[in-house]
């Protein structure tokens, strides 16, 4: 659905470039996350699949055409969901997706059950004015499934939500995706990165230094040990053991046998852990 070689990008009046060859594919139905701080050329990336910066070297494909050349048709087939989302403030929600909704030629979803789909339904006659940011980031993914598109593009999209609403953010992505829509998330958090995505990449000062699956990247940068957590004499304690032929460890199985477990955790990698042994950066 995606393909990009030699991406390069620089601003007006900027002596650097803020993308510096980028080279990435994406397959359908694949949920991609590009995952760095502030400034790694994230959004700037986002913002070239989307249409809006044009003026780009190199080879940008989307739905097998080059981006220079597309029309406004190009905007039928995708949706966009920014972290910082612009409503009209005055408008209901439902005054706000039925306005979105006429901007399209083709078929469309109902807003009422998007808003339904998301939680809001009691809240279609209230003013966007009144929402708190946790609900205008629901409404906005709403808004970005009016067409039902073919490719989503998500900015921080569990920006602003509450763990419970997080989650449900997280199903409905999970949701469109089993539906075969292509989606890429842009965003500094790890740990839904982790949750829903098939592959991420890590990128810094323009520059993408890893891609690979999570689950990938964390057995491969773990220690191949597991960690368990017992009781005794009222105090927790703990043990290391190597992965390699555990079942046939005396000393694992003699704890296992003789004392109370409490936990057991193999020692993978966190994907914050191994964006720092990579490119050196924190997210913060």
């Amino acid at each position: 659905m995606i393909e990009v070689s030699q991406l390069r990008f620089t601003y007006p009046g900027s002596k650097e470039p803020t993308l510096k060859g980028l080279n990435f594919a994406i397959p359908k139905g694949e949920i991609f996350g590009f995952l760095g701080p502030s400034g790694a050329g994230k959004s700037t990336t986002q913002k070239i699949l989307i249409g809006i910066l044009k003026r780009y070297e190199g080879t940008v494909r989307v739905m097998d055409r080059e981006l220079r050349d597309v029309k406004s048709d190009y905007f039928e087939h995708i949706g966009v969901a920014f972290e910082f989302p612009n409503f009209y403030h005055r408008f209901t929600a439902l005054e706000n997706l039925s306005l979105f909704r006429s901007l399209y030629h083709g078929k469309t979803e109902d807003p009422l059950h998007l808003l339904a789909m998301v939680g809001l339904e009691q809240y279609a006659s209230t003013k966007v004015a009144d929402f708190s940011k946790g609900m205008k980031m629901r409404l906005n993914f709403c808004r970005a499934l009016l067409n039902h598109p073919s490719i989503l593009f998500l900015d921080e999209p569990t920006s602003g939500l509450d763990p419970v609403n997080a989650k449900v953010m997280k199903d409905l992505i999970l949701a469109q995706q089993a539906k075969g829509t292509t989606i890429l998330i842009t965003t500094h958090n790890m740990h839904a990165a982790d949750e829903i995505c098939n592959r991420v990449a890590f990128i810094v000062d323009g520059e993408i230094n890893l891609i690979n699956s999570p689950r990938e990247l964390k057995v491969q940068r773990g220690s191949k040990r597991v960690r368990i957590e017992y009781t005794e004499n009222e105090h927790v304690h703990h043990a290391d053991f190597d992965l390699q032929q555990i079942g046939a460890n005396p000393a694992f199985l003699q704890l296992l046998k003789n004392k109370p477990i409490e936990t057991m955790h193999s020692q993978e990698a966190s994907l914050e852990e191994i964006f720092i042994e990579v490119t050196g950066r924190k997210l913060g």
